[in-house]
């Protein structure tokens, strides 16, 4: 399912943005590697549980209210592919 992890690379993106965060920060503050950061806001990887749990910390935000966010992005690119 490689549009989630988009979907979830963009929501990654999208709060780092908001929190005003270098993808170098983000990756100093989960202790990930700046690369593998970048990896899954591309989607290219898609990251385990306790990546996902990391990540979400790192952004200061509930780890359900990440994959929530990941979810609603999803769910609008569907119904924009979809008209």
């Amino acid at each position: 399912m490689r549009d989630f992890d988009k979907a979830f690379g963009l929501a990654v993106r999208q709060k780092r943005l908001e929190l005003k965060l270098s993808q170098e920060e983000l990756a100093f503050q989960s202790k990930l590697h700046r690369t593998y950061i970048s990896q899954i806001e591309r989607g290219i990887k898609s990251p385990s549980l306790r990546v996902i749990s990391i990540v979400a910390y790192a952004l200061q935000m509930k780890v359900y209210l990440l994959v929530q966010l990941a979810e609603d992005i999803y769910l609008t690119n569907e119904k924009q592919e979809g008209l």
